[in-house]
């Protein structure tokens, strides 16, 4: 299987993609690389009035960068997402396709005005960063509240869930993995 690329869109912290690629090669258990030589910038993607960034246009031009891609890829930065019928978004991925990002913006506690827990956002993004690939692999939200494909809209929902698949999505993306190997 392909390996999945993780690639930073600025500002983003460099240790943040270290941490991230061990948990997704622990769970998924494909190769991960990382590249920065192709940064994003976001500045394409910023709407003044919402002080946000447009997901799905840092998508589309993911990809375009990132065409020759044989694999996953998962983009990751720090700035604050939205897609236009939602007051912000963790995440988006393209279902059963190639591309996702994930925003560390509202997992991290300092955005509540809490203090710093560095293990907390490790694990909050490691859940989105599974829940967008699994997306990318076909999966739907989960109606299990521990499944990580459960869909999350606060970040207490996250911290709820676990980072594995429940027995069903598991089942599923084995399924699709046999699948994508034989056809």
């Amino acid at each position: 299987m392909p390996p999945i690329l993780l690639v930073p869109i600025p500002p983003l912290q460099p240790e943040t993609l270290a941490t991230l690629a061990r948990g997704i090669v622990e769970r998924f258990q494909i190769a991960v690389l990382t590249d920065g030589s192709k940064s994003i910038d976001p500045a394409p993607a910023y709407d003044a009035s919402r002080n946000q960034y447009d997901s799905s246009l840092l998508l589309s031009i993911l990809l375009r960068l990132h065409s020759a891609q044989n694999g996953k890829i998962l983009a990751v930065t720090e700035v604050d997402l939205y897609i236009p019928v939602l007051t912000f978004v963790f995440g988006e991925a393209q279902l059963d396709g190639k591309a996702a990002i994930v925003s560390v913006r509202r997992l991290d506690e300092r955005f509540y005005g809490l203090p710093e827990k560095s293990s907390l956002l490790e694990d909050r993004l490691l859940k989105e960063a599974i829940h967008e690939l699994g997306h990318t692999f076909g999966l739907l939200h989960c109606r299990r509240f521990e499944c990580v494909m459960h869909a999350s809209t606060a970040v207490e929902e996250i911290d709820l869930k676990s980072s594995s698949f429940c027995p069903e999505c598991a089942r599923l993306l084995d399924q699709k993995n046999r699948m994508g190997e034989n056809g």
